[in-house]
């Protein structure tokens, strides 16, 4: 597997809102039907009252969270996304929740921003690199979803699967993953009141380069599990395997828990460069929400399990 180094983003790669507005346009042009709902929805959206698991910590600016990002399926430099995402068609999309469900379903984008209450929540998300952002997040709970599709006895995970389509998504040709991206949670994580599955931040429609027009989101763990562009949810039975963990397993593991008492094979994990800043701050374990989440992973080997 290549060996990557991120280095600091110099301003040249940050992308400014003026350029990423263009983008927004461009999504207005792609003719009638579901983009001018969803824009509408993100123009209209009023402020919202801080959720009660959101952190005070001042944001990252725009320009950093929506220039400075992993995703894969358009390159691996961490500028590649911004450049690259406006061959990704966010609109029309639906979403497929199957497996061990009572109610098969799948929901057209609009239907889920109907069906779900949004809430702005504002987490942290923490990447294996050693670097962190603080971001205002738009969304629901995915419990919600599982909720209105109903569970059967036998779904004890949940798979996520991200759209496979490498005219929109390019470096899908190459090899650095077994493509379509692939995620899981247990159940109890995926049910967990801080896991939403997010459709905008910063009050706007979530940009392409972010995980257009809907991503998961679960604070406690690191980056790599929040995977984007959703397009198949399933329930299932047994544990799923996750694409970072096919391809490294010593490196990613599917829980993927921010522990900064175990060292990453490639660089150390007990501090991280928080990105509106620049400046390195000490990484507390699940990501600042052990007593939301600790219990979950109670008697468990936390080394062996990561």
């Amino acid at each position: 597997m290549p060996r990557y180094r991120y280095p600091e983003p110099p301003p040249s790669a940050i992308t400014p809102k003026s350029a990423w507005l263009n983008r927004r346009r461009l999504m207005a042009g792609l003719g009638a039907g579901l983009a001018v709902p969803s824009l509408a929805w993100a123009r209209s959206l009023p402020p919202a009252a801080p959720w009660p698991g959101s952190t005070d910590e001042p944001l990252t600016s725009f320009e950093v969270a929506t220039g400075y990002n992993n995703f894969f399926e358009f390159g691996t430099g961490k500028d590649d996304p911004a450049r690259l995402a406006h061959s990704l068609r966010p609109d029309p999309w639906s979403v497929e929740v199957t497996g061990e469900v009572e109610r098969p379903t799948v929901f057209d984008l609009d239907d889920l921003l109907a069906s779900f209450a949004l809430e702005e929540r504002i987490y942290r998300l923490r990447c294996v690199e050693a670097w962190s952002k603080v971001i205002p997040w738009i969304g629901f709970p995915l419990a919600d979803l599982l909720d209105a599709v109903g569970l059967t006895s036998r779904a004890r995970y949940v798979a996520f699967e991200t759209l496979y389509d490498p005219e929109q998504m390019p470096n899908q040709t190459s090899t650095i993953l077994d493509w379509p991206y692939r995620e899981g949670l247990r159940i109890d994580e995926a049910m967990h009141p801080l896991t939403i599955l997010a459709v905008g931040m910063y009050g706007e429609v979530m940009p392409n380069q972010n995980g257009a027009p809907i991503r998961l989101v679960v604070p406690w763990k690191y980056g790599f599990k929040s995977i984007k562009s959703v397009v198949r949810i399933e329930l299932v039975e047994d544990r799923p395997i996750t694409s970072w963990q096919a391809r490294q397993p010593r490196e990613y593991g599917f829980f993927a828990n921010v522990n900064p008492t175990v060292r990453h094979p490639r660089w150390h994990q007990a501090t991280e460069r928080r990105l509106h800043d620049g400046g390195r701050i000490r990484t507390e374990m699940f990501n600042g929400y052990a007593e939301e989440v600790a219990h979950l992973y109670a008697g468990m080997d936390l080394a062996e399990n990561f």
